[in-house]
């Protein structure tokens, strides 16, 4: 028998639009536990249309937030846990692929806490499969950190320097084996990090700052090709904007789909 969740029975237009709707409602995500993957179950057949992944991308952005939204989501990506309160998940279609924008507030990164993020990935594909593998040509990341959060996460990577906030505004490094001490500010551009030094000493004698000039820094060899396009300091908090070139990674729709009807882990790359 055809059913509204056999591919069969699927056509262009309303009657499409109308299923990704009626999934939305969380009462009906919950008692279609499983149903709501059986479009998707044949994904490597040959049997599905190419409406599938217009489908899917509704059914995944309007359960996860339709689970999750206002609320606390835990999830596990590129091997690190993340957990905050998602406040909005969108998926739109732009052209032949999507754009999907997350953004999250209150976020702890590992144990590092970040108050907003706003994810934006674009030219996303989703690659039937078991498990499916979804593609983005480009992803977006703009967030707001405290500049104390900031530097407990820069001191764990073990710099010479040991980095602390200044009562004037500007930020303190102290050698780890000299006794010099230096008030200094930073930014970063287009993957430049610049250092200004404002005041410099050694075991209490001030030095002159044309001696300790620091060359700007190049930021490369970082994890999966991350770009920092630019951080900005305002006050005890740091903006940042960084991006991500084309990245491959894959998920579970089971495990996907049993996390919006328990509430637990999101398991996304």
């Amino acid at each position: 028998m055809v059913t509204n969740f056999d591919p069969r029975s699927w056509r262009p237009g309303s009657r499409a639009l109308g299923l990704g709707r009626r999934l939305l409602d969380l009462d009906q995500w919950s008692s279609f536990t499983t149903a709501w993957l059986d479009p998707v179950a044949d994904l490597g057949s040959g049997t599905v249309t190419a409406l599938v992944p217009d489908v899917l991308m509704t059914l995944l952005s309007g359960g996860i937030l339709s689970r999750f939204g206002g609320q606390e989501v835990t999830a596990a990506i590129l091997g690190h846990e993340m957990r905050g309160a998602l406040r909005t998940l969108t998926a739109r279609r732009r052209g032949a692929n999507f754009e999907v924008e997350a953004v999250l507030e209150e976020l702890h990164w590992d144990r590092y806490p970040i108050d907003e993020l706003t994810v934006v990935a674009h030219g996303v594909r989703l690659i039937p499969g078991v498990p499916t593998k979804v593609r983005a040509s480009m992803i977006d990341i703009t967030g707001t950190v405290s500049t104390a959060a900031l530097l407990d996460w820069l001191n764990t990577w073990e710099f010479d320097w040991e980095l602390g906030a200044d009562p004037s505004g500007l930020l303190v490094g102290r050698h780890r084996r000299q006794r010099t001490r230096a008030l200094i500010d930073a930014s970063v551009i287009d993957d430049l990090l610049t250092i200004v030094v404002h005041r410099v000493s050694r075991c209490g004698v001030r030095i002159p700052r044309r001696w300790a000039r620091v060359a700007p820094i190049p930021l490369t060899d970082l994890p999966k090709d991350i770009r920092v396009r630019s951080t900005r300091r305002e006050g005890d908090r740091v903006r940042f904007q960084l991006e991500i070139p084309e990245l491959t990674a894959s998920f579970d729709l089971a495990q996907i789909r049993s996390a919006i009807v328990a509430g637990t882990t999101l398991v996304i790359f």
